[in-house]
């Protein structure tokens, strides 16, 4: 299928999981209405970003997947035809948890689950205190209508993580997301980080000539106004949609998978990659004591 409808659901939380569910079905049912195909929920859609405190309390927010969450939103799947893309707290075993996102094809089947792999931890955003990195390696989903790679948040800075993806074949991309700003900033230092997180993101685009989407939620929780501002870049960077940054937010948005061949033909990084030349891509630096 050359042409497909996404879906963007931008929402702000509350501190009640199954409310955030239930709002989560709610704009899944909306957007579907709309002509979506495939949504896409924010990162950690099921609780306020829990991540700004230290706290093991939190730690009580977590489920199996596949597991109750994915339970419902198969049954959604299924029924509209769906596929969804949902991050949730994982809970593996005891004492042992991921960042995930959970992938549901149209007719409801799990397709299984990507963890992320880079883990942050800065101020306010204190995942190493809760997630172990991802060790499930990348990943590609082949769903009813498209193959879609899935990253998480922190993962969209890194273009290794784009470009192993992208040579797995992924149609597109996808990053659920939860990022703001610190409420004590200035609006020179918001948009400057904005335009790089945007940028950052584009890039991968171009690098790869695939499109990205990348879902943000909004809201202002404990410090942070989290920034909105989800979009949509074809393969070669163009943003085709971007969201406001304060409010909640449904858009539907046809993505042309047929023209990343013509934007991979005319800009062949594909081909020209000197795969031969980049050993050293693995070193954590290059210097006289690697």
């Amino acid at each position: 299928m050359a042409k497909i409808q996404v879906g963007l659901v931008q929402m702000s939380c509350t501190s009640n999981k199954q409310e955030n569910l239930d709002k989560a079905v709610a704009k899944i049912r909306e957007i579907a209405a709309q002509g979506a195909q495939i949504v896409c929920l924010q990162e950690l859609f099921t609780s306020l970003y829990f991540c700004d405190e230290e706290n093991y309390d939190n730690f009580a927010l977590a489920e199996a997947i596949p597991g109750p969450s994915t339970d419902t939103l198969s049954k959604v799947a299924a029924e509209l035809g769906v596929v969804i893309v949902a991050s949730l707290f994982e809970k593996r075993a005891e004492g042992l948890y991921h960042n995930t996102t959970a992938v549901l094809d149209a007719d409801g089947a799990y397709l299984g689950k990507y963890r992320k792999m880079h883990i942050p931890d800065d101020p306010g955003f204190y995942e190493k205190f809760y997630f172990t990195p991802g060790d499930l390696g990348y990943k590609v989903f082949k769903t009813k209508y498209a193959k879609i790679g899935v990253l998480i948040c922190w993962d969209q800075w890194y273009p290794e993580a784009a470009r192993i993806t992208s040579l797995m074949g992924a149609d597109f991309l996808f990053y659920p997301t939860a990022i703001g700003w610190a409420t004590t900033q200035d609006q020179d230092t918001n948009t400057e980080q904005y335009n790089a997180w945007q940028t950052i993101q584009r890039s991968h685009a171009v690098a790869n000539g695939i499109p990205v989407v990348s879902v943000n939620r909004v809201g202002h929780e404990a410090g942070v106004d989290f920034w909105g501002g989800s979009f949509v870049a074809n393969p070669f960077g163009t943003v085709l949609y971007q969201a406001p940054h304060h409010e909640e937010t449904l858009k539907v948005v046809e993505l042309d998978l047929a023209k990343s061949d013509s934007y991979r033909t005319h800009w062949p990084f594909l081909r020209d990659r000197r795969i031969d030349s980049y050993s050293q891509i693995t070193k954590r630096y290059i210097d006289d004591e690697a």
